[in-house]
């Protein structure tokens, strides 16, 4: 697994807009680690970095934010208060797999067993000092995004 120490808010946002210009919009980015780690923060930086401007707020409530882009249509979504995976029948995500769009799931595990494997899986992990952002790649485009990670911290 890869590793990039993240210090601050202003790292993490750095590691999203990469990861959106390396993108194209498309694909299926899932987002792991505790409370507070993160994850939304990078989520941010990845939306704001494809052209949004204004809030990117958790979509811990309504489980999923909708991002209607020049660049692209952005579903993000937050899994933590998902009751059963079945639920994102209801969600539309199996449309939003479509190849033209770009998925951003904040806790994966809570739809483990209804969602298909991700282009790359990112973890990340709180350190007294900031995070330390991890991940893995699981395709082709899941590559391109992970060189681009890899090349923050060079």
């Amino acid at each position: 697994m890869n590793r990039l120490f993240l210090p601050d808010e202003a790292a993490t946002l750095k590691a999203g807009a990469a990861l959106a210009r390396a993108c194209g919009g498309r694909g299926l980015i899932c987002l792991s680690g505790d409370l507070g780690a993160g994850k939304t923060t990078l989520s941010r930086g990845l939306i704001q970095g494809l052209g949004h401007v204004g809030a990117v707020k958790s979509p811990t409530y309504t489980l999923v934010e909708p991002y209607a882009l020049p660049a692209a249509d952005v579903f993000h979504y937050d899994l933590y208060r998902l009751g059963d995976p079945e639920e994102l029948e209801y969600l539309g995500l199996r449309d939003h797999l479509d190849g033209q769009s770009l998925c951003l799931i904040e806790w994966p595990e809570r739809g483990a067993s209804y969602l298909p494997a991700p282009d790359l899986s990112l973890y990340l992990k709180i350190l007294p000092q900031g995070r330390e952002l991890l991940w893995e790649a699981f395709t082709a485009g899941g590559e391109t995004l992970a060189a681009a990670l890899a090349a923050l911290g060079h």
